[in-house]
């Protein structure tokens, strides 16, 4: 039975793609879940904008610090070296572009990598943005983390986005629920799928032209229970 992969299965996948080396800022939602997942041996510096450098995985219940959260308010733990700076210094960082990937949820992303994380309709909210102009706009590279549909089944990558966008031609890489797609000049490049769904099933999901890489994968993770 083909079963799309669950949030902390979406961001297990994009945790492996981080490598030695780089500074991560990872996003509110999905996103921060990757710093649970991180390969062993793998060193790289993960930066939250409300000041942390160096955020660690979350928290156990008995270690956990009120005083000590990551962008989503997760409990998180700090990994040794790293240190707690003041929000003007966190985004002092974001915009002097020492962020090498940033790892954000979205609602659109269109085939020339245009983003639209923020929806100015929400109720009761109005409009959401937060830090995320400030890092799709500094960052080397912005990774997207999704669902590849909506819950009424409309597409999320699209020829061109419908809601207002973050930043233009930003994003470089979206991981869902069903596929490893790359942004290029050319437009989607697909370079993993879901085992059990054909290429005409993905591209029937999608609002925008889709390529395969010749080498395209299958999305697998482990088994990895959902509590959100």
């Amino acid at each position: 039975m083909m079963r799309p992969l669950n949030r902390k299965q979406i961001a297990w996948r994009a945790a492996q793609d981080l490598q030695d080396g780089m500074v991560v800022n990872l996003g509110i939602g999905m996103p921060v879940h990757c710093s649970d997942y991180i390969p062993a041996g793998r060193e790289l510096v993960i930066q939250s904008e409300n000041g942390v450098i160096g955020a660690g995985p979350e928290a156990s219940a008995e270690a956990a610090d009120s005083d000590l959260v990551d962008a989503g308010s997760r409990r998180i733990t700090i990994a040794p070296g790293g240190t707690v700076i003041d929000s003007a210094w966190s985004f002092a960082m974001i915009r002097g572009g020492h962020i090498d990937v940033t790892v954000l949820g979205a609602f659109e992303v269109a085939a020339n990598g245009d983003l639209a994380n923020w929806d100015s309709g929400i109720p009761d909210k109005g409009p959401l943005v937060g830090g995320a102009m400030d890092l799709a706009a500094s960052a080397k590279s912005v990774w997207i983390m999704m669902e590849h549909n909506t819950r009424g089944g409309g597409a999320r990558l699209l020829e061109r986005c419908t809601l207002p966008l973050t930043a233009p031609a930003c994003v470089r890489r979206v991981y869902t629920d069903v596929a490893v797609v790359e942004v290029t000049p050319a437009g989607f490049v697909v370079r993993e799928v879901l085992e059990g769904m054909s290429h005409a099933d993905l591209q029937a999901r999608t609002g925008a032209t889709l390529m395969f890489a010749p080498d395209c994968g299958v999305l697998r993770a482990p088994d990895l229970a959902d509590e959100a």
